[in-house]
């Protein structure tokens, strides 16, 4: 829901809960309470030490599960939890260990042969705001397999990928500034 959108919802319930007995209104917020328990995150906690030996240069979890990235710092200081969106179909699904390879500002995109397969109509992508790469890309040893931006970001939080992981553009940018080349990533 949009701010705008919230704010007037919000707006319009007081308005309403105003005019109503005490009683309904203790109901009505519980089950606004009762909502926003059912909307939250379902992000899992997850320890290094459960997927890494060592910590290495960096270590990044993506969990599609829960639809969520786990980044730790090489020294361990430095913990940070990213929602992600994750490939729509378990047959796009990678799982397993890898590592950071590369990475790129402004990634163009090229579609996958079984990319066009599915829709023809796709076409390679210079760098720009309709680049589905986002702003910021870093690219695993698993070929056209990339943890990236989206400038739509309906997707994060979903099943809406090719393959890739995602992230909002402002925190790919973050991340992509903590992770050295060499970070070992492990998709789960």
């Amino acid at each position: 829901m949009s701010r705008l959108n919230r704010r007037l919802f919000l707006t319009t319930a007081a308005a309403q809960a105003a005019l109503l007995p005490a009683a309904p209104l203790l109901a009505q917020s519980a089950d606004l309470a009762e909502g926003v328990r059912r909307n939250m995150s379902s992000f899992v906690t997850q320890d290094w030490r459960d997927h890494f030996d060592d910590l290495g240069v960096a270590s990044i979890v993506c969990d599609t599960t829960s639809r969520a990235l786990h980044f730790w710092s090489g020294d361990g200081s430095d913990y940070r939890l990213y929602p992600t969106s994750v490939p729509l179909r378990e047959e796009l699904t990678k799982r397993g260990y890898t590592k950071v390879v590369r990475k790129k500002v402004g990634p163009d995109w090229t579609p996958t042969p079984s990319m066009i397969e599915r829709n023809p109509e796709l076409k390679y992508m210079p760098p720009g705001p309709g680049n589905p790469l986002g702003t910021h890309a870093m690219y695993l040893d698993w070929p056209a397999y990339l943890i990236h931006g989206t400038h739509d970001t309906r997707k994060i939080g979903r099943r809406s990928s090719d393959g890739c992981i995602g992230l909002y553009n402002e925190m790919i940018e973050e991340l992509f500034a903590i992770t050295p080349i060499g970070t070992q990533v492990r998709i789960i």
